[in-house]
Formats: C-alpha cells, structure tokens, sequence
C-alpha cells in the first residue's frame, strides 16, 4: 500500500547537507523533505543542528556540502536575499521587526512600493497610500484585529507583534515560511493567536516549517515531525501514530520510530 505523502507534491527537498565548525560537525549529512501545504516541526535536543538546518535553507549560511532543491530544482543559496527571491521567507525567534515604524512600513520593510512616477524612482519616494492599503488587506486576510495600519510596532502587545512578522513573511512567500520558536516568551492566550496564524497561512496552500520546544504546540499544529539528532534527521513521525514522550524519547536516542512518515 502507498504512503500517502507519494501523492503529495515536493516543495522542498535537502540531501546530505554538513556543515562543521572547526572540529565542531553542526550538520551531518542531514536529509529534510517538506510537502505542499503541510506543516512540519522540526524538534530536537539543543545542539542537534535544528538552526543550523534552518539557516541552510535560508540563506543564512552556506553549507561545505549537500544540495536542495526548490520546487524540483536545484538551488544554491548564498545569502538570504537569494532565498527570499526565490519565495522563502524567514520569521526568526527576534522578530526583526523596527518598533518606531508603524505596522505597514514593518511590512513593507525592504520591500518598499515606489511611487509610480519618475520621481519615486530617482528619489525613492515611498507609495505612502498604497503601502497602507496593501498592508491592511494582508492583515485582513488574515483576519488579525488591528485597525491602524499607521499604529507604531512598539504600541503592540508580543504577540501583535509576532502576527505582524507572520504577516509579513506570509505577504512575500511563494513556496514556504520558515518560522524559529514562533510562541517563544508569549502567554497562551497569544501564543494560540500565532498558532491560528499558522493554520490560516496553511489553508492558503503555503508550506511551513517551525522550530520548536514546545511539544503540545508541536502536535497540535504539525502534519509531521521531523525529529533532528546529532547533526542530522533521526525520524520523520506522525503526530497521530505517535505520543509526546515517545518523541522525546526517539530525540534523545533511547527509542527509534518503527514507521517513517516519509
């Protein structure tokens, strides 16, 4: 009988990625397949390598060997403009986000709409109007509450402001969203405001991977998870066929997966 992930299309695809630090081996041959409109965890012990593998599909840094594939194609990431152009988007454990701007320059930060004159591209003249407008339908379609688009990000609560880094990457990615520690130091009424975000960014029909360290989250949210072990990818588990201590278990090399969910 076929697996059910055999009919499901690749987004992403990494083989044999290591990447050392001296006599330091960060990533060991590491292998991580994400689907189409799935959301994977990726889990494991700190220092098995899970920000390092993150890092490498992003740009971040640039493995000593291994290739990805983007889409079915072979790509080679330099730094994290390169990925981003290519509709990878990254919302890091620190936001990134400016807190003196308000919520639509955060979003279109970088990214800035030119006025569509020659002046506006002489002198990058900002497209005020349409960068408010474009903002406040993004996060509409995400259905976040906040009805100022003007509304500086330092006036937001934490988890306001995660919604807006979220916002941001889902505006942009064409392929996938790769968020680190999305609900880390925010309270559960706002961490289950994060995780909603994650859901209505998966029934867009994006892809996402998230880094995480807490375990209901990840089997409330994951369609499978990736478990990372001492540099490379120990097992690929199904949150329904699996518990939260076998996970650990399997992450701490005391239990193996008797199925892949491949």
């Amino acid at each position: 009988m076929k697996h059910a992930s055999m009919n499901k299309k690749v987004i992403l695809e990494a083989k044999g990625l290591t990447k050392t630090y001296g006599h330091v081996t960060a990533l060991n041959k590491a292998d991580i397949k994400l689907y189409k409109g799935e959301i994977l965890a990726i889990i494991g012990d700190n220092g098995a390598g899970k920000s390092t593998l993150i890092k490498a599909l992003s740009g971040a840094l640039v493995p000593d060997s291994g290739v990805i594939f983007l889409d079915g194609k072979k790509v080679h990431f330099k730094n994290p403009s390169q990925a981003r152009a290519r509709g990878i988007e990254t919302v890091y454990q620190d936001l990134a986000v400016a807190p003196a701007l308000n919520i639509a320059d955060n979003l279109f930060l970088g990214r800035e709409i030119l006025r569509p004159n020659f002046l506006g591209k002489i002198f990058r003249l900002r497209h005020t109007a349409a960068m408010l407008h474009q903002a406040k339908q993004h996060m509409e379609e995400l259905k976040i509450g906040i009805q100022s688009m003007r509304q500086e990000v330092s006036t937001l609560s934490g988890g306001q402001r995660q919604a807006v880094a979220v916002c941001r990457s889902a505006a942009f990615a064409r392929h996938l969203i790769i968020m680190d520690e999305p609900t880390a130091a925010l309270g559960v009424k706002e961490s289950s405001l994060v995780l909603e975000l994650i859901r209505k960014i998966k029934s867009r029909g994006l892809s996402i991977i998230v880094i995480s360290h807490n375990m209901p989250q990840v089997f409330a949210i994951a369609d499978r998870i990736h478990i990372q072990r001492l540099g490379q990818r120990e097992a690929v588990i199904n949150p329904k066929h699996y518990s939260m201590s076998d996970a650990v278990a399997i992450m701490t090399g005391s239990k193996k997966a008797h199925t892949q969910a491949a």
